[in-house]
């Protein structure tokens, strides 16, 4: 089993930056579609790309593609899958999956075909009429979207933006994927000032920090599929032991702020949490009231949309003032908020030199951008 295929789920907007990792990760083959990314591995590659995937949401193993139109064929095509090279006798095997623009429009009874052909494989191999699964998580996942049927096994388990430091939330947190997304996009490389004046729980800067060191987002966590037998026990400890020597040493000036203290604390303890409490300062601040002087510096921020926190009358009021203390500072200065809000360029006072889509979670936001401070 030396050559496998990975597909990488991404939220929509992020397909080109979780390319761009798998590529610095030397995986051939990477290719993009929309809210997924395809690229061929080896074994020891899903302890890599687990560890070190920043922008992605989880890893799959394609174990096959066909075309169905109905429950025949997609039971006999997934039967033909060589389900006994990855399930072991006693693997628990639950189905999960979506169906899109296709002739088999049930995902429940999609589900149970899916499971019964998988026993029908794996019991025939094994010589058993009932299946244990008393042994590791086997999640299978499918997909089908326009007859087409992939189906996939999840090497993550838990999704790859539970990096293992945020116990506990504020209303609203940004999904952690998405906050190193932003984060690269800004092309912050730790050599600048580095500000998120509306930090919350701290999930901005903590990334920013991740980043800044380079140090893998997953040491912190474990996988569903370090419990599989037929991967060795040495790729995770050898995918750990490459990600760490390609750690930075490194003094960075990352700020954190927001007006309420009790998100500032879990933000403190979210930073413990992450090993990074040294590199990042969180202050009870107000964004209306935001200065520095240095020179240069970046800011990264996700302030409140007015749709769930705050009226929307609110939110302009806070975009108004926060728009007024970004023009105060020096030329230097580069801005990205992400922001749902339909008005916010007029209500913070400026057209963004740039415009990215991007979806926290199912809400349609923009990346607004601002580069050029002249």
């Amino acid at each position: 089993m030396t050559n496998l295929q990975l597909v990488v789920p991404t939220l929509f907007g992020l397909e080109g930056l979780a390319a761009e990792e798998l590529r610095r990760l030397s995986l051939p083959n990477v290719r993009a579609e929309n809210g997924r990314v395809f690229c061929d591995a080896t074994p020891a590659d899903i302890a890599r790309v687990n560890l070190n995937l920043r922008t992605g949401e989880r890893v799959l193993i394609v174990l096959g593609r066909f075309y169905a139109g109905d429950f025949d064929a997609l039971f006999e095509g997934v039967r033909a899958l060589p389900w006994e090279e990855f399930i072991p006798r006693e693997g628990a095997f639950p189905v999960k999956g979506h169906s899109l623009n296709s002739a088999l429009h049930s995902v429940p009874a999609c589900q149970s075909i899916v499971k019964k052909a998988v026993c029908a494989r794996l019991g025939a191999k094994y010589g058993l009429e009932k299946l244990p699964e008393t042994g590791a998580l086997h999640q299978i996942q499918f997909s089908i979207l326009k007859d087409e049927v992939t189906l996939m096994l999840d090497t993550s388990g838990a999704g790859l933006h539970k990096r293992g430091y945020r116990a506990v939330g504020v209303a609203a947190p940004l999904r952690e994927t998405l906050a190193a997304a932003m984060v690269l996009l800004s092309r912050y490389r730790g050599r600048d000032p580095f500000c998120d004046p509306f930090c919350g729980s701290g999930t901005i800067p903590i990334e920013a920090a991740l980043i800044a060191k380079n140090r893998a987002p997953g040491l912190s966590r474990s996988f569903a599929a370090q419990k599989w037998d037929w991967l060795p026990a040495k790729v995770w400890m050898e995918g750990a032991d490459e990600a760490m020597d390609k750690e930075f040493d490194g003094h960075y000036d990352i700020w954190g702020g927001d007006m309420d203290p009790a998100a500032v604390a879990i933000a403190r303890d979210n930073a413990v949490k992450a090993d990074v409490e040294d590199l990042v300062r969180f202050e009870v601040a107000d964004a209306r009231t935001f200065h520095r002087s240095d020179p240069y510096g970046r800011i990264v921020t996700n302030p409140p949309y007015g749709e769930r926190i705050l009226e929307k009358q609110e939110a302009e009021e806070l975009y108004r003032a926060f728009g007024q203390a970004v023009r105060g500072l020096p030329h230097g200065w580069k801005v990205s908020v992400l922001s749902s809000h339909t008005e916010f360029e007029r209500t913070f006072g400026r057209t963004a030199d740039k415009r990215r889509k991007l979806y926290n979670g199912m809400l349609k936001c923009d990346l607004f951008q601002y580069t050029d401070r002249k």
